[in-house]
């Protein structure tokens, strides 16, 4: 039986002939020459096109044991015109780091998520990820979560968030359960991706930035997202419950959307104040406390 590394290299090298025998020569500035036996380009001219070696591409493609660095593959993901998500899906096959802006995020959602996430504000609602990407919320999540609104798109993410957030300005009532809980889900979603370059990217940076991170981490405790009564604080209402309540997205793998009922008629009020007239309202202590935020997001790539 194959081992884990081996099924990867056999799937890698598949990906690769398939993706070279797309590509015509004339598709790549090369004359198409004489009668060819199969389609596409022949290894030589990829590995030419891309500057690499001719036996070090050919053993990649024939998945021996070989190691490959970002900088090469990159040359290679250009020469074989892959989008983001064959790009994303040749350094996870190579088990390589991608430093490029967008490589954890996943596909882009499809356009009519957003307008529903509208329909639903006041009621708080987003769409993360299993590593806790932000793709989307409407104006009842960013009530809540002031800071989500100021972040570039490859900056959102809750676990960050969560970690960057002193308790008195948090959007939680009990921060530390709600962060232990967030890294214990994190830790069982990471089962499925042991190994992915983002994942493991995203952990060792964390674990760096925030000892209290890396404390949880290494409890080993793992949790599945179930629906749940949460209580959040805002400037204007101090206690809001309401319940979590998460469903899959089809069509954007491993992606959720999450929605935040309030449990009363008051605390429904209360938000559809906060959206009407409180969106601009935060702690006393929001300014000198975003320092840190900061801080720990200069520490992340994005």
């Amino acid at each position: 039986m194959k081992t884990m590394n081996e099924l990867k290299r056999t799937e890698l090298a598949a990906f690769l002939r398939s993706r070279r025998e797309r590509i015509s020569p004339e598709d790549a500035g090369l004359p198409a020459g004489q009668r060819r036996r199969t389609s596409g380009l022949r290894r030589e001219e990829v590995a030419q096109l891309a500057g690499v070696g001719v036996t070090w591409y050919t053993w990649l493609e024939q998945g021996r044991p070989i190691h490959a660095s970002p900088q090469v593959l990159d040359a290679v993901a250009r020469t074989l015109r892959l989008d983001t998500v064959e790009r994303q899906h040749l350094f996870r096959l190579a088990e390589a780091p991608d430093d490029k802006p967008d490589a954890a995020l996943p596909p882009p959602l499809a356009p009519e998520i957003q307008p529903i996430l509208d329909q639903l504000s006041p009621l708080p609602a987003y769409v993360l990820t299993e590593r806790f990407d932000v793709l989307a919320f409407n104006a009842g999540y960013g009530a809540l979560f002031p800071r989500v609104r100021d972040l570039p798109p490859a900056e959102r993410n809750t676990i960050m968030t969560c970690f960057a957030s002193y308790a008195c300005c948090s959007a939680y009532e009990n921060s530390d359960g709600m962060r232990a809980t967030l890294v214990a889900q994190l830790r069982s979603a990471y089962g499925r991706h042991v190994g992915d370059p983002a994942w493991t990217g995203l952990i060792r940076k964390m674990e760096a930035a925030s000892p209290e991170f890396a404390r949880i981490w290494a409890t080993q405790d793992v949790a599945q997202p179930v629906s749940v009564t949460k209580v959040f604080r805002h400037p204007l209402y101090p206690r809001l419950p309401m319940t979590s309540t998460s469903m899959a997205l089809q069509g954007c793998v491993g992606t959720r959307l999450v929605v935040y009922t309030p449990v009363d008629v008051q605390t429904r009020r209360a938000i559809e104040h906060v959206v009407a007239d409180g969106m601009d309202a935060h702690f006393p202590c929001w300014e000198t406390h975003q320092i840190r935020a900061r801080e720990l997001a200069m520490r992340l790539p994005s």
